[in-house]
């Protein structure tokens, strides 16, 4: 089967959308398939270029046997809602051009959350005169109107149109959380055409192991129990919540706060650190994603956080995966699917978003009873590893692509 997948992000990056669209490609090629991805040249989330890149027209690679085609981008940080969307409209434009430079495809998929991508998947498909199949990772505009980042009436109606015009239009949906399956329903969309692929990890990469002393030395966290925070500083974790806790915590002196990662809310926590003095608390950027398994091995504490907004309550946080497929004890400061998926799995420790004194009291729980901790832990690197290993998902991605392509290989 020759695929043509059409996604905003990838490697380099090292935000959930690439990471899952890089790893189920390569699964995809390890399958026998031909896999081309048509991406942008890698910038997020600061708006500036990886190194070894340059943000030319068109620029072609090879990764894990993967064909990669680099468009050109308008280059922005990840911040300031018209540039982005300036950013994402333009990647659509450009996927499309860029799809021109590759034969005739048996099947075409594109990735959201931001669906101009999505769009772009849409038009390529009907070019080529080959199916489209639309993988939903978020629901937009839902999000962005719910993050108050977008007002406007008409602009939220004429998104709402494209949004449903996009799902109509798809010959196959990939979802990954059963709560967008009842979305799409309602947008008209016949069961049969929608298949359920979680996210999961990638079991080469995590999986139980020592903790490393020199990581933590090397960030003066040595001989403390850390509470870290692992992902995207962005909007949609109300991140506010573990400085709230720090705060309250700060007379036990041997508990250390970490925020790993980067994103559009970076700015104002760093603000916020120094004007509250949060010794406790130390922001360490965005890390390599190599380095991600030791960081997940040597925390005590990793934290799933998304703040009190219904359509938070359909969002599955690839990171819980990763956290638990490592053992590590895990909070989760959410609502809905996730919330039930680890209390019916007894992964985990479930909080109220938003609550720093049921944060601060889990805290609390994980130190006075580790062994109950690690019982917790342990069942969840089970329950992933029945269920979530990104090879499988990926595989059975492919066989619902395989529905639409012919099964042609």
């Amino acid at each position: 089967m020759r695929i043509l997948f059409i996604g905003h992000y990838f490697p380099p990056e090292v935000n959930a959308p690439a990471n899952r669209t890089h790893e189920h490609a390569r699964e995809w090629v390890r399958q026998g398939h031909q896999v081309t991805v048509i991406t942008g040249v890698p910038n997020h989330p600061h708006g500036q270029l990886a190194p070894g890149y340059e943000n030319r027209l068109i620029q072609e690679e090879t990764m894990d046997g993967i064909r990669v085609i680099r468009t050109w981008m308008y280059l922005t940080a990840n911040a300031g809602f018209f540039r982005r969307i300036a950013n994402f409209v333009l990647f659509g434009l450009a996927a499309v051009l860029a799809s021109l430079r590759v034969e005739k495809p048996d099947v075409v998929v594109s990735t959201t959350p931001q669906f101009f991508a999505g769009l772009a998947g849409a038009i390529a498909a009907r070019i080529k005169g080959v199916p489209f199949v639309l993988e939903v990772r978020d629901l937009w505009p839902e999000s962005i109107v719910q993050l108050g980042q977008l007002r406007n009436e008409r602009i939220i109606a004429l998104l709402e149109t494209i949004e449903s015009w996009l799902y109509r239009s798809a010959d196959g949906i990939v979802v990954n959380t059963r709560s967008f399956i009842d979305h799409i329903l309602r947008r008209g969309v016949d069961r049969d055409r929608i298949e359920l692929v979680y996210n999961g990890i990638d079991q080469d990469l995590f999986y139980p192991r020592p903790k490393d002393p020199e990581l933590l030395a090397r960030h003066g966290l040595e001989n403390r129990f850390v509470v870290a925070y692992i992902g995207t500083l962005g909007l949609a974790h109300g991140l506010e919540t573990v400085l709230d806790t720090a705060e309250q915590m700060r007379d036990q002196s041997d508990v250390a706060f970490a925020l790993i990662g980067d994103g559009a809310d970076r700015a104002r926590l760093e603000e916020e650190i120094r004007e509250r003095k949060l010794e406790n608390v130390s922001l360490l950027g965005l890390q390599p994603r190599d380095t991600i398994p030791a960081w997940i091995a040597s925390v005590d504490v990793s934290l799933v956080m998304l703040r009190d907004l219904p359509v938070f309550e359909t969002v599955i946080p690839s990171k819980t995966f990763e956290f638990l497929a490592e053992e590590c004890p895990v909070i989760v400061a959410a609502k809905g699917e996730i919330r039930r998926m680890v209390d019916e799995a007894k992964a985990g420790f479930t909080i109220d978003p938003g609550n720093p004194a049921q944060l601060a009291e889990a805290i609390r729980e994980i130190r006075a009873h580790p062994s109950d901790a690690a019982a917790r832990a342990r069942a969840g690197r089970n329950w992933v590893e029945q269920d979530f290993v990104r090879s499988e998902l990926a595989k059975r991605m492919s066989r619902f692509l395989e529905r639409f392509a012919g099964g042609s290989n």
